[in-house]
């Protein structure tokens, strides 16, 4: 039996494995796969950035359009979107906004709005190669 088992484990022309060019070619597949997963996983993340922003530019903009229709004017800046305010009439309102969201990683700044006198706003960021804007 000893001998059996001598003659079964060092047998040499019994081992087997995989060759230097079957490991070559996982390899390369690995390569190719990971050069096209990466670029789209980077696409992925600047879409999501870019919807993050165009999703908080909207947001900023309705609570300017409540803010408006509650005052009566539309505000003079973003800070005042976030405290409670009262118009006219005594009327008491919460904040129209809890704060002020911060832009998405890597955009410049933060969110700009411009206010005119006729009533009319606009709301913009901008980074990854677009710019978010309401209207």
């Amino acid at each position: 039996m000893i001998q059996w088992w001598h003659k079964r484990r060092f047998r040499l022309g019994d081992q087997r494995g995989f060759t230097l060019i079957e490991l070559l070619i996982v390899v390369a597949i690995i390569g190719i796969l990971a050069a096209i997963a990466i670029p789209l996983y980077n696409n992925v993340q600047q879409r999501a950035r870019i919807a993050k922003a165009q999703a908080d530019v909207r947001s900023i903009a309705s609570a300017v359009s409540m803010y408006g229709a509650h005052m009566g004017a539309i505000p003079s800046t973003m800070t005042l979107l976030t405290a409670s305010s009262s118009n006219n009439e005594g009327q008491t309102s919460g904040a129209f906004l809890a704060a002020i969201p911060n832009p998405p990683s890597g955009w410049a700044g933060s969110y700009t709005y411009t206010s005119a006198a006729d009533g009319t706003f606009t709301v913009s960021a901008t980074g990854d190669s677009t710019t978010a804007k309401v209207p």
